[in-house]
This record gives structure tokens, C-alpha cells and sequence, in this order.
């Protein structure tokens, strides 16, 4: 979308759609109605991870969550991780069809590659241009970490 910002990694663009918010854990928010947000990660996180195949869920749907709360874990050809609740609120659902096929998280991150929706305050999260001011702050440690730079 020619409206999208922009963030280089490296020589990687990162999408950064105008329409969604964004939390601090990399993930996306749009606005549902009705106070649902749907979640997801963002092209920067992807990117990062490069190809998530593996999703599984440690709680169940619906559940009263908190903010960090961990919810499940994710495995990537770079790592293997926890993942936690970007906001406070209830869960409503997990995306059904990436527990057998999380590869929609690599190929449409901000379409079908959603994972979750919460009723949650969408005030919560960043403004697309916020986003972008984190990760112009967060890219040069993340970039020394891949290169091994830090100790």
C-alpha cells in the first residue's frame, strides 16, 4: 500500500500500514468494532523471526488476560520463543487456521497471517508513527545482536 510507512532493515523493508496500532512486543492491532482488536505480528517482527513454522497456545479461548501475560509459544528458523499478550482484556479467539498452518504468518502477516482477537482499549497501543520512532531506537541494538556484537 503506497500509504504504508516504511522501515529499513538493512536492505529489508518493513510495512508499517497506517490503518492498525502497534504494541511494544511487535505486534499489531486493527480495530474490529465494538472494542475488538485483531492482532498480529508485525513485517518487522517476520522478518526477524524468517519462517515461523511452529504455533501452539497455552491458554485457552475465551480467557481474561493480562497485559504480558504469556499465552503460547512460537518456533522459527531463528528461534524459539514465548509469546505474550500485547494488551489487557479478553480473548475471543486464536486464528483456527494457523495451528496446522502457520505459514499465513510469513506469506500475509497483516491479512490471514493474523493470530488472535482480544476486547481490549485500542488507546493502549502506539500510532503507526510512534512505531516507527521505536524502531529507529530499538534497530541499532537488534542489528549488533545479529551481527554478535553485543556481549
Amino acid at each position: 500500500m503506497s500509504s504504508d510507512l516504511v522501515f529499513l532493515m538493512g536492505q529489508f523493508e518493513a510495512r508499517i500500514p497506517k490503518d492498525r496500532r502497534y504494541a511494544l512486543n511487535h505486534m499489531w492491532g486493527s480495530d474490529r468494532g465494538g472494542g475488538v482488536l485483531r492482532f498480529g505480528f508485525t513485517a518487522y517482527a517476520v522478518r526477524l523471526m524468517l519462517d515461523v513454522y511452529f504455533l501452539d497456545w497455552s491458554v485457552a479461548e475465551p480467557a481474561q488476560l493480562a497485559a504480558r501475560q504469556e499465552i503460547g509459544a512460537i518456533e522459527s528458523k531463528k528461534a524459539e520463543s514465548s509469546l505474550y499478550s500485547p494488551v489487557g482484556g479478553r480473548l475471543l479467539q486464536f486464528n483456527p487456521e494457523l495451528l496446522s498452518d502457520p505459514s499465513a504468518i510469513n506469506l500475509d502477516t497483516y491479512g490471514a497471517g493474523w493470530l488472535f482477537d482480544i476486547e481490549a482499549d485500542i488507546e493502549e497501543l502506539m500510532s503507526p508513527e510512534s512505531y516507527l520512532e521505536f524502531l529507529a531506537v530499538a534497530w541499532e541494538t537488534t542489528r549488533k545482536k545479529l551481527r554478535g556484537q553485543l556481549g
